[in-house]
């Protein structure tokens, strides 16, 4: 037993040894990077959009930012015109995520249908000059 334990108490040591080195080289790495949101406010939206396809609207806020819509399906009826785009505020005033919209798209006549946003995305300035002006909002 004695002799086990001559080989096993050098072999904990040096598991302990590692084990405080590798805790330290973790500590010492970057910090996994934060995940930043990026928000837009409905009082900075002045109602500008176009759909480039029936699942895809680009709006635009204030002057000097496009933000691209991805929708669950969409509807054609963003394609014809004079229809115009319902956003029913349901709380607050910033929109962070697809469930923070709760879009429309409706004829002037009463007659209205659900859209749902599957994801928003800010566009760069550089893709902003790439979209056709067509699509500008």
């Amino acid at each position: 037993m004695a002799a086990k334990s001559k080989f096993l108490l050098p072999l904990v040591a040096g598991l302990f040894v590692l084990a405080l080195d590798t805790g330290a080289t973790l500590a010492q790495s970057d910090p996994p990077a934060k995940h930043t949101r990026s928000c837009f406010s409905l009082s900075r939206w002045h109602g500008g959009w176009r759909a480039a396809a029936k699942d895809v609207l680009y709006i635009g806020i204030d002057n000097n930012e496009v933000w691209r819509l991805d929708l669950d399906g969409g509807s054609s009826e963003l394609l014809w015109p004079d229809r115009h785009l319902i956003n029913v505020e349901r709380g607050g005033d910033t929109v962070c995520a697809p469930i923070d919209l709760d879009l429309f798209v409706s004829d002037g006549h009463g007659f209205r249908t659900p859209l749902f946003v599957k994801s928003i995305t800010r566009l760069t300035p550089q893709e902003v000059a790439a979209l056709p002006a067509k699509f500008h909002p």
